[in-house]
């Protein structure tokens, strides 16, 4: 093999090591809270020191990961106060920019979200977990990007990945998935109207299933670490 088809390999095993790593946080595999020991972690992968860290680096960067001194990674949980607390300013967020979006929608918005709802209605009948959380994200960034305002846009793609270990769990629950099919149908109907204010609310109720969900599941962490059933 040459240097670069091993460098190139290199950085594939690496991305993937990553992927992996990250599917196992924001599906819920690797719970809030969770240790990430090295060790552990090379086993589970069969990758290399340097690669783990490497990964474990990269998710610190995006919000995924925390590192403390004399504790090490570990999945970065939040209490129910900072969930309310994000949450809130994603919720403003995200009714000002649907309420910029000029009703009804041009045309080509509402085909292009209709190809991204299909994609991620097969996504979501394969089972493909990656493919519905990337179709997912690609379905609301080009819902916002319509508000006209790309530093909006981008304050909410920020506040979207602060999210990502809450809400990403929730679209591997099917009955989780199947509501937000069908409020992404209400979504499209909606953009095809005249009512901002209705367009404005089922996005923010969009949420809140996934809000529940993460606030239920660290209540019950923190309950069983309570009862000593946790490490």
């Amino acid at each position: 093999m040459s240097e670069a088809s091993a460098s190139a390999s290199r950085v594939e095993e690496q991305a993937e090591i990553l992927r992996r790593l990250e599917e196992d946080i924001i599906f819920g595999r690797l719970a809030p809270g969770s240790r990430l020991v090295e060790d552990s972690l090379m086993a589970r992968y069969g990758a290399t020191r340097h690669f783990i860290r490497q990964a474990l680096v990269q998710l610190e960067r995006t919000g995924v990961v925390r590192r403390e001194k004399n504790i090490g990674a570990t999945v970065c949980s939040y209490s129910a106060e900072e969930v309310r607390q994000i949450y809130e300013v994603r919720e403003m967020l995200t009714r000002q920019a649907v309420l910029m979006i000029a009703l009804p929608a041009p045309a080509e918005l509402i085909m292009r979200l209709k190809a991204i709802q299909a994609d991620y209605a097969r996504h979501a009948e394969a089972g493909d977990l990656r493919g519905i959380h990337e179709t997912n994200d690609a379905f609301h960034i080009a819902l916002f990007s319509a508000c006209g305002n790309p530093y909006l846009v981008r304050s909410l793609q920020d506040y979207m990945g602060l999210t990502l270990p809450m809400r990403a769990k929730n679209l591997a629950d099917r009955e989780g998935l199947r509501l937000s099919l069908r409020q992404h149908d209400i979504m499209i109907e909606l953009l095809q109207g005249t009512d901002s204010w209705a367009l404005a609310q089922i996005n923010i109720d969009h949420m809140q299933s996934s809000k529940a969900d993460y606030l239920a599941r660290t209540a019950s962490i923190a309950g069983r670490t309570q009862l000593g059933l946790v490490d």
